[in-house]
C-alpha cells in the first residue's frame, strides 16, 4: 500500500529468501565473516529468481560501498554476489558508475522514516545511463530507502528502467 502511495524510484523489486533463518545468518557470515562461497550460493539463486525479471536489461549494477566500508570489509558482497548473474545474463557490471558518497550509519534499528532521511543524497552518478534499463543487486532489502535512492541517482542520470533483484527481503511492518 505504501509504494501505491508513494511510488518509489525503482521500478520492480524481486528477492530470492524472506530474510529469516537460516538465510540470515548466511547473509551475515558472507558480510562479516568472510564466507565469500556464499556470494556463489546466493547469486545462483538470484539467476533462478530473475528468470523473465528484467530480461532486456542493459546493465547490472551492485550496490556501491562506501570506501571506508569496502576498504574495512575487504569485498563488496553485492558486487561478489552480482557475478554470477552477470555471467549468466551476458551483462556488464557497472563498476564505478555510481559512487556512494557517504559511509551510512547502520541502517538496522532505524525506522522507514530515518533511514529514508539517512540515504538522501548518499550516491552521485559517475556515468551516464541515457535510456538504459538496469538491474540493481543488493544483499538485503528492507524498508527499500537505499535502493530507492540509488535508482533515483540512476534515473537522474538517464537510467529508463531500474529493477532490484535482492537475496533476502524483510517482510517486517515499517
Amino acid at each position: 500500500a505504501r509504494c501505491v502511495r508513494e511510488a518509489p524510484a525503482f521500478d520492480a523489486t524481486r528477492a530470492a529468501f524472506e530474510f529469516v533463518f537460516p538465510v540470515d545468518t548466511m547473509v551475515h557470515a558472507l558480510k562479516y565473516r568472510h564466507r565469500l562461497a556464499l556470494a556463489e550460493y546466493f547469486g545462483a539463486a538470484l539467476v533462478e529468481c530473475a528468470a523473465g525479471f528484467g530480461e532486456d536489461a542493459d546493465l547490472i549494477v551492485p550496490m556501491p560501498l562506501h570506501a571506508r566500508r569496502l576498504a574495512e570489509r575487504g569485498f563488496n558482497q553485492a558486487l561478489e554476489i552480482a557475478r554470477p548473474l552477470a555471467r549468466a545474463r551476458g551483462l556488464p557490471l557497472g563498476l564505478g558508475t555510481v559512487r556512494k558518497l557517504r559511509d551510512l550509519p547502520p541502517q538496522a534499528g532505524l525506522d522507514r522514516e530515518a533511514r529514508l532521511r539517512s540515504t538522501r543524497g548518499a550516491f552521485e552518478g559517475v556515468d551516464k545511463h541515457a535510456g538504459q534499463r538496469v538491474i540493481v543487486v543488493d544483499d538485503v532489502m528492507t524498508t527499500g530507502a537505499t535502493l530507492d535512492e540509488l535508482a533515483r541517482c540512476l534515473k537522474r542520470q538517464g537510467a529508463s528502467w531500474v529493477g532490484n533483484l535482492v537475496v533476502a527481503r524483510t517482510l517486517a511492518s515499517y
